[in-house]
Formats: structure tokens, C-alpha cells, sequence
């Protein structure tokens, strides 16, 4: 279940460290898997012999761990008894409040217990405990310990497993690590006994909890029917504020988790497969709006309602408030998308993946279900196209599945009418006064999107009640809520930004829909993590953080071609060129596309010019926008290039300052609205804004690398340069190499400052 492993990573990491005295390491051999016979009997030893040893000064801590070694050594009635003292300790402290992460195993321990005490069968044993406990938390606490329950064995058994294989090269262990072992077991077990029961049980809870309304049907002429659920929590006072959430997913249905906040939970999706077609984008705005206008007439309803979402129900938020009707009251939405912005085509820019999305979702055949997750298929069909050199409006007759809507989005490459009627525009964005917040991250695809709802929001309005959160997170945390651990995709993640994004959000509703006290985090529009400060900061603009920017000039000093050039803090008086040859013809190059790595210790060169600033004399905060300025000689009227921005430090370790890299089409550069093609064959300017934020703090010593890249690639349109509609292009108009001479006249502005002492 989704938020749900995080939890659990979150809650062993809590337990397990930070370790005691050193004490002497044990002897221990760890299984080679978690289900090998002997795992069982191995653990209960290593528990049995760390318990007379075991030492922990503080006294919570202490209690929890004993518990899992306890526990894990079979000794129940003790461990019941550990958890209690452990209540009593925590019951009137935060941490210790009903339906803490403890709540689950204060559960299983006392449920074990009985089992050995009173020779109960363990589900009989574990269905009493459990409606004891549950039954005297809150609605939010309940949620939260059933959503911990539901964890899946294959989850917990990969942790467990994981940490076996990190221990099996050793025959020693130490206690810390002995106790994070301990409880990954625990969970292993826990969740492999609890996972069956819970199911009825949860339904048992949720009955006298909530009022619930299944299949609503709300047919709207001439658009797919609505389908609706509706959850309430009974023990409300009269009628709630209630959280909207429409999506095109049947199985996103937070409507619970709306309703254990104590609103009244909407999920609503569209029909798909049925008479009238579900075309994307186009009548989301009516169908929310709709849905809003029945929200308020309801007699749960106090007229009030905000809608919340991620990727598409985000869309669907900023869909409504195009024109929104009286009774929407707040936005809060995470990696939203933005049609005609981010997707189908990125800085103008068109993916093929946005064929393959738009077709599953529009798919009315079942059997076709399996073929759009399988991803070399897809990648297959990239690079069969690409080695083709035909017109990107064939990639769907290659495929064999042509799709109108894919061939309606490519009709409308700028960001025209057909775009800017399906989100608010311009104006529409002035008269947007309701609170807005806006959740993204530094590593998140959908970054471009939510920077360009909330800039926008402000360049027309700029007393808006609109909130930005960002930190180093990428679409998968944001869908989760939280970092499943310290470490993303190999980059080392702070703890101070170690959120729970969904709870924060909660507490931003609260304070916009109840007047709650709003949380710290929240306190400034922009508020952003610092990277390697391990702290968060707030300002009120872009503009604000951009008045200390340094200036960077691409020196063409350098060793020559496919090595690094200068990022110079003073402009070179002589005039000066880096050359760059680009060869549409070379298809060999078809299965190569650029990396994703947050961190490497090498980078490709592949069609790019790197460029590398002198060791910095000063940590150096990197907070903001990266602006620039190119100055070029082109023999083509258009060019696709992407930025990807990094910090090299002194171990030689290149960290990405956001991902992916930015995308950006020269003759949109100026206006996303109008193509202003290039000159072809003279020397000119292009200003540019990345539209991805970044927050580090670069070390003394490190150094700023940019990556300047014409865009060549297999799963993206090809820019030939002719001026004409590029999805019409193909390779006979790139016969003549695309060649580009970078003026050592052109600047990068880095928004950062020296750190101060």
C-alpha cells in the first residue's frame, strides 16, 4: 500500500539506532535467505544471546529494542510486558500518542502473548487484541496503524533479505547492527501472520467509523459518466468541509484517508471504455466543476470543498480553477501536471512517451492491458523509429496503432489556444485569490509543470496565497509521501528533509479549510530544503533569490573538443568559439540515451559541450533558477538542447543539481505561445530560464559543471532545423550536418552566495 514500507523503513531506523556503548561485536553467520529453513532458529539465537548484553542509556529506546529481541527470541509474555512499560513512558509525550508506529507491534506482542498464555489460536488471539486497541484511537490513528498493517510480506521479505545479503560476507556482528537486523525480521514475521487477518477486521473498524457511499453514478451529457465515492466519518458534528480528488485512475481512492483527516472524502474517476470516449485534458475542467457544484447541494456538504491530487487529479485541480465555481475553496496538489507544458512535449519539446501514455489511457481493450508496461517493447519501438529516419507523425503507423489524440497534440506544437483553455491563462491567473499549495522536487519529471503554475500564479497575481514546497525528492517520493530511506538513487539525502509530505499537506488544508495553525515548513512561499546544509529555507520570490546570482561565461578555453571548458567569472576580451558538429544522418547511436544518475563519477559527452568552473574558494549556496544567455552561430533555423547542471567535488564525484536535465527548443525559447525561428548563418542571442529549481550547498573546493547538449535521441522528436513543422521532418531534411559555434560571449547566472563564516 502506498506511504505504507516507508513507514516501516522509518520506524526499524528509529528503533535500531543510534547505537549504545561499544560493546564487543558477536559471532554470527547470516542465512543466505530469508526462507531457508534455518532463518527462524538463526535469529531467535543471535536475539537470545544479545539480550544479556544488551545495553541502551536511553530508556525509551531501550524498552522498544528489548521488545524486538524479546520478540524475536520467542519470548512474548516479556516482550508484552516491555511494550507496556513502554506506554506507560510514552503516554503523555507527542511521540507516544495512540496509533504511534509502536501501536502495531504493542498489537502483535500482546496478541502472541495470549497465545502462549491462554493457548488462544493466534488469529483469535490477534482479532481480540486488535479491537481492544483499535478501537480507542481516533479515526486518523486507526487509519494510520491499518495502513501499516497492510503491508505486504514481499516488501518487508526484500528488506529482510537485503540487509541479510549486506551481513553474509561478515561472521561477526555488531549490536547496532544486530538490532537493525532484529527488527526487519520482526517485520518479516509480523506482517507475514498479520497480513491475512486484517482485511475483515479493517471492515469491521471502518463500519462503525464511517458512512460510506459506493458507485455514485453522476452522468454529465455528452462526457463519460463520474464514478463517485464518497466516505464520511460518523462521529462528525454536522456537516464537513470536503477534499476532492478526480482522476482518470480507478484505484486512486484516498477517499478514507480524506475522511480519517476529518473531511468528507470525494475520489471520483472517469469512465472509461463506454459509449463516449475519454479524450485526456480536454473536458476535465467541466467534469470537476460539475463535481464541485453536487458537492456543495449534498446534505453532508458545508458548501466548502479543496481539491488535492498528484500528476493528472493535480491537472484536474488546476483544471476547475480555470474558472472555478464559489464552493472550491483550496488547491493543494503535488507534481501536477500541465498540459501543453510538461506533457505531451517538455520545453516544447514532444516524448514518445506521451504516444504510449495516451493510448493506454485511452485503451478500451483489456487484452492490450499487459503490452503498455512492457518496457522494451516500447524501447524497441523507439529505436526502430529513430533508425528509420521517418517523420515523428509515423511513429504511431510504425507501432501499428495510429492515435488521433497523439496526431491532435502534435497539430498544436506552440502553446496556443488549444493548451491555454485547458488550465488558467494569463488573467485567469489574476483573478485566482483562493490558498494554493504546490509540493515538488528538485529530482521530480514533473518539476517544469509546478514551477509553472506557481510562477505564473504570481506574475499576475502577485498578492496570491500560493505556497511552494520543494526539496530533493523525485516523482516517486512525491507519490509515496516520504523518502523510503537516506539514501535516493545513490544520493545522500538529509534528514532535516525527511518529511512526511502527505501529513504536511494535511496540516496546510487544516490551516486553509479549518484555520489551523500553519506548520513551520509552510510558513514562507517558496520554502526549499538546502542540500548539504541539512536545513530549510523560505523566500518570497525567484526574484529574491536570483539578486545575489553569479555570472559564469562559457570560456572556450579548454583542452578542445569532448573535454571541459572554462565556466569563467570574467568574460574573455577576445572573441572566441567552441565548434560543435552534429550529424543527423548517424544513427548508430540508437540504443544510447543521456543518463539519469544523481550521481556519477564520470559524464558523457555524447553531442555535448562540458564546461567547468575553478575550485570554489567557498562553501557556496546554489538556491533558485539558473538563467542564461547563449551566443551562437547556427546553420539551422531551429535547435533542441538540454541543460544538466552538477557540483564536482573534490573526491571526484559529480552530483546532479536537478534532474532530468532541462529541455528547451531555441525558437521557443522567448515565447512559448509563437515560434521565433533562428537566423540561420549569423550570429545571435537566445535568454533562457531553466524551469527547475535547485537548492545546494557546493563545497569549498567543488566546482559548478554544466553540460550543454544538442538534443539527438531515440525517444524524443528530432529537431532538423528547416523551420518547418518538425514533426514532419525527417532524416533527408538533416543530410547537412547541424553545425554551432558557442560564443565565449555567453553566461550562465548561478542564483548562490558565499556562505558566510
Amino acid at each position: 500500500m502506498r506511504g505504507l514500507w516507508p513507514m516501516v523503513t522509518a520506524l526499524v531506523l528509529c528503533f535500531a539506532g543510534p547505537p549504545w556503548s561499544v560493546a564487543q561485536d558477536l559471532e554470527f553467520q547470516a542465512p543466505a535467505s530469508v526462507s531457508d529453513a534455518a532463518t527462524p532458529g538463526v535469529m531467535r539465537d543471535l536475539a537470545e544471546r544479545l539480550l544479556p548484553v544488551y545495553q541502551e542509556p536511553d530508556p525509551d529506546r531501550y524498552l522498544a529494542n528489548l521488545s524486538a529481541l524479546q520478540m524475536a527470541a520467542g519470548d512474548y509474555v516479556a516482550a508484552d510486558a516491555s511494550r507496556e512499560s513502554l506506554r506507560e513512558r510514552r503516554k503523555h509525550a507527542d511521540s507516544g500518542r495512540p496509533g504511534s508506529r509502536g501501536t502495531i507491534y504493542d498489537v502483535y506482542a500482546h496478541a502472541k502473548s495470549l497465545e502462549t498464555e491462554d493457548h488462544l489460536a493466534f488469529p483469535e488471539a490477534f482479532q481480540r487484541t486488535y479491537d481492544e486497541a483499535i478501537a480507542r484511537l481516533s479515526d486518523h490513528d486507526a487509519y494510520a496503524v491499518e495502513e501499516w498493517l497492510q503491508l505486504s510480506s514481499p516488501e518487508s521479505r526484500d528488506d529482510f533479505q537485503s540487509l541479510l545479503l549486506q551481513q553474509r560476507p561478515m561472521d561477526t556482528i555488531n549490536q547496532a547492527d544486530a538490532v537493525k537486523l532484529v527488527w526487519a525480521y520482526l517485520a518479516y514475521q509480523t506482517y507475514r501472520e498479520v497480513s491475512p487477518l486484517v482485511a475483515s477486521l479493517e471492515a469491521k473498524d471502518d463500519a462503525r467509523r464511517y458512512a460510506t457511499d459506493d458507485e455514485i453514478l453522476i452522468p454529465i451529457p455528452w462526457r463519460p459518466t463520474l464514478h463517485v465515492r464518497v466516505i464520511r466519518p460518523k462521529g462528525a458534528a454536522g456537516p464537513l468541509a470536503a477534499l476532492l480528488e478526480l482522476s482518470i485512475d480507478p484505484s486512486r481512492n484516498f477517499a478514507k484517508e480524506y475522511a480519517a483527516h476529518g473531511y468528507a472524502g470525494v475520489a471520483a474517476y472517469m469512465e472509461r471504455g463506454c459509449a463516449i470516449p475519454f479524450v485526456p485534458y480536454q473536458h476535465d475542467a467541466e467534469e470537476a466543476r460539475a463535481l464541485i457544484l453536487w458537492i456543495a447541494k449534498q446534505p453532508w456538504s458545508d458548501g466548502r470543498v479543496a481539491m488535492v491530487g498528484e500528476g493528472y487529479s493535480g491537472f484536474t485541480a488546476w483544471a476547475a480553477a480555470a474558472r472555478p465555481p464559489a464552493a472550491l475553496k483550496a488547491i493543494a496538489t503535488s507534481a501536477p501536471l500541465a498540459p501543453g507544458i510538461d506533457m505531451p512535449m517538455v520545453g516544447g519539446i514532444f516524448e514518445n512517451s506521451a504516444y504510449r501514455w495516451s493510448l493506454q489511457v485511452t485503451n478500451t481493450d483489456p487484452s492490450l492491458d499487459a503490452s503498455f508496461a512492457d518496457d522494451a517493447a516500447w524501447r524497441a519501438l523507439n529505436e526502430k523509429w529513430y533508425r528509420s529516419g521517418r517523420p515523428y507523425r509515423d511513429l504511431g503507423r510504425m507501432f501499428g496503432r495510429p492515435n488521433p489524440i497523439f496526431i491532435r497534440w502534435l497539430n498544436h506544437p506552440s502553446y496556443d489556444r488549444f493548451w491555454q483553455t485547458m488550465v488558467p491563462f494569463r488573467e485567469q491567473f489574476a483573478h485566482l485569490d483562493i490558498p494554493i499549495l504546490t509540493t515538488s522536487g528538485y529530482f521530480d519529471d514533473a518539476a517544469p509543470a509546478a514551477l509553472y503554475y506557481f510562477s505564473q500564479h504570481l506574475r499576475y497575481n502577485p498578492h496570491a496565497d500560493h505556497t511552494l514546497l520543494i526539496g530533493p525528492y523525485d516523482g516517486s517520493v512525491i507519490q509515496h509521501g516520504s523518502l523510503t530511506s537516506a539514501v535516493l538513487r545513490d544520493y545522500a539525502i538529509d534528514p532535516a528533509a525527511r518529511l512526511d509530505l502527505r501529513e504536511l499537506r494535511y496540516q496546510w488544508l487544516d490551516h486553509a479549510m479549518k484555520g489551523a495553525q500553519l506548520p513551520q515548513q509552510l510558513r514562507g512561499r517558496i520554502n526549499y530544503q538546502v542540500m548539504g546544509a541539512n536545513e530549510w529555507q523560505q523566500a518570497p520570490s525567484f526574484e529574491a533569490l536570483a539578486a545575489d546570482a553569479q555570472r559564469y561565461y562559457l570560456d572556450a578555453s579548454g583542452s578542445g573538443a569532448g573535454s571541459s571548458h572554462r565556466l569563467a567569472r570574467r568574460k574573455n576580451p577576445k572573441l572566441a568559439a567552441i565548434a560543435q558538429t552534429i550529424r543527423f544522418k548517424d544513427r548508430s547511436d540508437a540504443g544510447w540515451l543521456p543518463p539519469t544518475d544523481l550521481i556519477t563519477r564520470s559524464l558523457v559527452t555524447h553531442n555535448a559541450v562540458l564546461y567547468q568552473s575553478d575550485p570554489l574558494p567557498k562553501a557556496t549556496r546554489v538556491s533558485g533558477l539558473v538563467k542564461g544567455r547563449l551566443d551562437f552561430e547556427v546553420n539551422k533555423m531551429d535547435m533542441d538542447l538540454n541543460i544538466a547542471m552538477y557540483e564536482l567535488r573534490s573526491s571526484g564525484e559529480y552530483l546532479r543539481l536537478f534532474n532530468p536535465a532541462y529541455e528547451l527548443r531555441l525558437s521557443y525559447a522567448a515565447d512559448r505561445v509563437h515560434r521565433h525561428l533562428l537566423k540561420a548563418g549569423e550570429r545571435q542571442a537566445v535568454s533562457f530560464t531553466v524551469e527547475r529549481m535547485t537548492s545546494r550547498q557546493l563545497e569549498k573546493g567543488s566546482r559548478l559543471v554544466m553540460v550543454l547538449r544538442v538534443s539527438k535521441r531515440p525517444d524524443r522528436e528530432i529537431n532538423y532545423g528547416t523551420g518547418a513543422d518538425v514533426s514532419e521532418e525527417s532524416m533527408a531534411d538533416g543530410r547537412a550536418p547541424l553545425k554551432v559555434r558557442w560564443f565565449n560571449d555567453s553566461y550562465i547566472e548561478v542564483p548562490g552566495q558565499a556562505v558566510p563564516r
